[in-house]
């Protein structure tokens, strides 16, 4: 990937740094995302309050934008996918998101703890800066739990199961055994003994973080479980909102339930060829359990799973920028990591801005979860690495010559998970998933992600169920992806868990996935015979994060 020419910054380029900026501002955490020294130790303002001063700041800035004349083409592209996340952001305001954000996996419940794994850790003054967070953590709690007080006030609260499962993940930071304690008990920086005053200051930030978590656990199940739904369904309103929101485009729900339904049909009656291939006669139940037992294809311990991962990334890196992407030498450098919690999922953390740290795999490993299936999880390193998120976010973090700090951090989910589910198929088609055992375990995740298009609508819009058996409700899901997935059941309880209370997000992976493919096959028919897979691959890469819809007028006009 060749660095362009430096582009001269316009004042669409300047709107969009102040933005950025206010949001440091506003939200400190923001410098710990993008490795921005600045604020340290400091949260954002999470209260009713809080959430009312970003939203004005949001409002000022869509006004001057809204005014703003581009000056090229990536002005053009700018204005239009920032004004498109403000307009949207407020919308979400004024719909209460705020006062109902509460879930198993992506809110503030989680951030609070989760920004501290992105914390450096080499310096006695990277540990002061530990400790002052965790001194700052329960005026941030405090504040969270004011906004869903709030919530409770304009009966805009989040259903029960999710207020359940909250007051089971708060309790586990509580007592001497949860994240903040070890924390503190484990905390060396390099070769330099911590003194005993700084040692004793973590001691405290931890239990006075600790005890916030133990504050959010009474609120929840004292106060908010009593007014909590039963109820999983938000409905189509508060769906809608959330469906822009992840995918940056707005789709027809009602069609797109249907497609869903029969994309996972052809996913199953893909799987079902592959298990043939496998073991002659074979069901899909039958192929994964003779590939369970190939001692081949095991991993035992995370330390194996976490060399593995490392292994394989390190070799994809090399061989494709080599054969079918000019990666930079800042890029090739992807670090692979066993997450501190124990609460399921595979995630990506992006690298900071200079690059001075590195974009990150984090698995996060069930308790109790000590071995691990290759062929299941090949695709899921390319997923979250090379050709995946770490080459799309990397490369507009990279692109600086003609991208703004904004378009280099923004995005959606429905660009980037369907991205990387775009790129799981390219992986195949690039020939790194002929071994049928490594192309089912592909599709077991790609019917995954089938299957999740149909369960988040179905539930969320009480469609009728595929089987005839009357409408969707929390409870048949739980029931329904347990048939599509070939995992535990403390995998099935979390994924479907999450899915209630974080709509919308987990079906932007695979409707991510069709609009990209959807736009590069109208791309390929309007160059004809002069379509370049690669050329294209650069030029969609090259926008940056962007919502889908914007991407399909950058790409299409």
């Amino acid at each position: 990937m060749t660095q362009q020419p430096q582009r001269t910054p316009t004042p669409i380029d300047a709107l969009a740094e102040e933005w950025v900026d206010t949001q440091l501002d506003i939200v400190p955490e923001y410098h710990v995302w993008l490795g921005r020294p600045g604020r340290e130790g400091e949260y954002a303002d999470y209260s009713p309050e809080g959430n009312a001063r970003l939203a004005e700041a949001q409002a000022d800035v869509l006004r001057r934008v809204q005014a703003a004349e581009p000056v090229d083409e990536v002005d053009r592209v700018t204005k239009l996918d920032l004004a498109r996340e403000l307009q949207l952001e407020l919308e979400k305001y004024e719909a209460g998101f705020y006062q109902r954000d509460l879930n198993v996996i992506a809110s503030p419940e989680q951030g609070l703890r989760e920004i501290f794994d992105l914390e450096p850790t080499a310096t006695v003054e990277n540990w002061e800066t530990i400790a002052r967070r965790m001194h700052n953590l329960p005026a941030a709690m405090r504040g969270y739990i004011a906004s869903l007080r709030a919530g409770i006030q304009a009966g805009n609260v989040p259903a029960i199961r999710q207020v359940r499962e909250g007051i089971t993940q708060a309790n586990k930071q509580v007592g001497s055994n949860g994240f903040f304690f070890a924390l503190a008990r484990e905390a060396k920086a390099g070769d330099d003994e911590l003194s005993d005053s700084l040692k004793s200051d973590l001691e405290k930030g931890a239990a006075e973080a600790a005890a916030a978590y133990g504050e959010l656990a009474v609120f929840l199940e004292d106060e908010l479980a009593a007014h909590a739904p039963e109820q999983d369904a938000v409905g189509r309103e508060l769906y809608s909102l959330a469906s822009r929101s992840f995918l940056g485009a707005t789709v027809d729900l009602d069609e797109t339930y249907e497609w869903g339904v029969e994309e996972l049909r052809r996913m199953v009656d893909e799987q079902e060829s592959i298990a043939r291939e496998i073991k002659p006669g074979a069901s899909v139940a039958e192929a994964i359990a003779f590939l369970d037992d190939d001692p081949s294809r095991k991993l035992h311990g995370t330390d194996a799973l976490k060399r593995w991962m490392q292994e394989t990334s390190d070799r994809a890196v090399a061989e494709l920028g080599r054969t079918h992407f000019d990666i930079p030498e800042p890029i090739r450098h992807l670090e692979c990591m066993i997450a501190p919690t124990q609460e399921g999922g595979i995630y990506y953390t992006p690298p900071a801005d200079d690059f001075s740290r590195a974009g990150r795999m984090w698995w996060s490993v069930p308790e109790g979860v000590t071995e691990f299936d290759t062929w299941r999880e090949l695709t899921t390193v390319y997923h979250e690495g090379v050709p995946g998120h770490h080459l799309q976010i990397a490369t507009a973090t990279y692109n600086k010559a003609q991208l703004n700090t904004w378009r280099r951090i923004a995005g959606t989910s429905g660009h980037a998970e369907g991205w990387a589910l775009y790129a799981e198929r390219l992986m195949e088609q690039l020939g790194y998933l002929d071994d049928p055992a490594d192309r089912l375990g592909m599709l077991d995740g790609q019917r995954m992600r089938a299957a999740r298009v149909v369960l988040d609508i179905g539930v969320h819009l009480t469609k009728q169920r595929p089987d005839g058996e009357g409408p969707w409700t929390g409870d048949y899901a739980f029931e329904f992806l347990g048939k599509n997935v070939n995992m535990n059941e403390g995998f099935v309880r979390f994924e479907v868990n999450r899915y209630l209370g974080w709509p919308g997000q987990a079906p932007s992976y695979k409707i991510g996935q069709r609009i990209w493919e959807q736009l590069r096959d109208e791309y390929q028919r309007r160059e004809g015979e002069g379509f370049d897979i690669k050329a294209f691959h650069k030029k969609a890469l090259d926008i940056g994060g962007v919502g889908l819809d914007t991407l399909k007028t950058a790409l299409l006009g």
